[in-house]
């Protein structure tokens, strides 16, 4: 693999001196690093009362910041930030990374579970106020997907999309690609996490998704290995998770509102149209990127991901709402709301995410800038 040959500035670094009189960032890295510790504690459940100290001072601080994130009326970025890192450094365990065998002792730890649910609970209804439950329960299902599809397979530039396409730098793209290759380097694999369970022809749609995401079993063909080449025209770092700290918290919260889907069969109908919304919109996206690129003059392998996926995608798109989406919702009439839940759960974080994504691509390009 390539070493990382184009250097992004450490976000702990910036908020740190940025923040010198602030301490609250200080508590929160501090309080992750312990976190990372426990994580690496050989049998970490039985060993508990020896690592008392570090666990007390951990929780005093994940307590607060669920306090802060998800019972105040502004929240605190920061805040979200310290959740969202914990809680995916719980979900990753649930993925096999190739790595040291030893970085799994504590999967199935019942203490990772409590901390996982402790958030989980407090930010999953903090998520739920924002979309009007009884107003979906109230839509004809079938109608409102249909619509929805409809509005969002092509919808009307937003600022951020014309910015994207009319300004944004060669600086940002970088930037771009490095917090979009947090999700780009292991697409498909949540999805994995949900396939098995009785034959239908629903699950074979699903595996048939997963499989075109994998290349149909071809690591030449599949979508990570094109986003790969992106990174490396460009001398960057192509391993997985390797700008990790550019990731904003939106982001972060999109791929564990992911993993609690896969993980809960209850919300099988939820995460369905979440993948629903996620196929359907994903080629409007990436006309943006594939535009920018071109207006930039790149090269074809800097721009091959966002060519694939348009293609793909608008396929996955229709297959999703014809072939997944109103099959289930014949097959669960009282149930089938939730789809429409899952739809637009994924759209408003996935906006929330596509916001903070260009906010952090100005201010990258903003501090790329010569100064005068």
């Amino acid at each position: 693999m390539q070493s990382n040959l184009v250097k992004f500035p450490s976000v702990e670094t910036e908020r740190k001196s940025a923040q010198s009189g602030d301490t609250t960032v200080t508590k929160y890295d501090s309080a992750e690093q312990q976190f990372i510790e426990l994580l690496i504690t050989e049998d970490l459940d039985n060993q508990l009362d020896s690592e008392n100290a570090k666990v007390s001072e951990f929780e005093r601080t994940l307590a607060a910041a669920i306090r802060i994130a998800y019972q105040n009326d502004d929240g605190d970025a920061q805040a979200h930030r310290f959740l969202q890192r914990i809680l995916y450094r719980i979900n990753r365990l649930k993925l096999f990374w190739y790595d040291d065998l030893q970085h799994y002792t504590n999967e199935r730890s019942l203490y990772l579970s409590s901390c996982r649910n402790q958030i989980e609970a407090a930010w999953q209804k903090w998520e739920l106020a924002q979309i009007d439950v009884a107003a979906l329960k109230q839509l004809n299902v079938k109608q409102a997907l249909l619509e929805r599809g409809a509005a969002d397979l092509d919808p009307s530039l937003s600022e951020d999309s014309r910015y994207i396409r009319e300004q944004m730098t060669e600086t940002g793209y970088r930037h771009l690609l490095a917090i979009a290759s947090f999700d780009g380097l292991v697409e498909g694999s949540r999805l994995s996490r949900i396939l098995g369970g009785a034959a239908n022809e629903v699950q074979c749609m699903l595996v048939r998704v997963l499989l075109e995401e994998y290349g149909n079993g071809r690591l030449s063909r599949k979508h990570s290995t094109f986003f790969a080449q992106m990174l490396a025209e460009f001398g960057m770092n192509t391993e997985p998770e390797g700008y990790f700290d550019l990731v904003p918290w939106e982001v972060l919260a999109c791929a564990n509102h992911n993993f609690l889907l896969t993980e809960r069969k209850r919300y099988f109908l939820r995460y369905s149209g979440g993948l629903t919304y996620f196929e359907v919109a994903g080629p409007a996206a990436y006309r943006n990127y594939l535009t920018a690129a071109q207006r930039l003059g790149l090269s074809e392998a800097a721009m091959g991901y966002w060519e694939l996926h348009i293609r793909e995608d608008e396929r996955h798109g229709r297959w999703m709402l014809d072939d997944v989406g109103l099959p289930l919702a014949q097959q669960y009439p009282d149930d089938a709301w939730e789809l429409l839940l899952g739809y637009d759960q994924e759209k408003l974080m996935g906006d929330r995410a596509a916001s903070a994504v260009v906010r952090s691509i100005r201010e990258a390009e903003l501090t790329a800038l010569p100064r005068g």
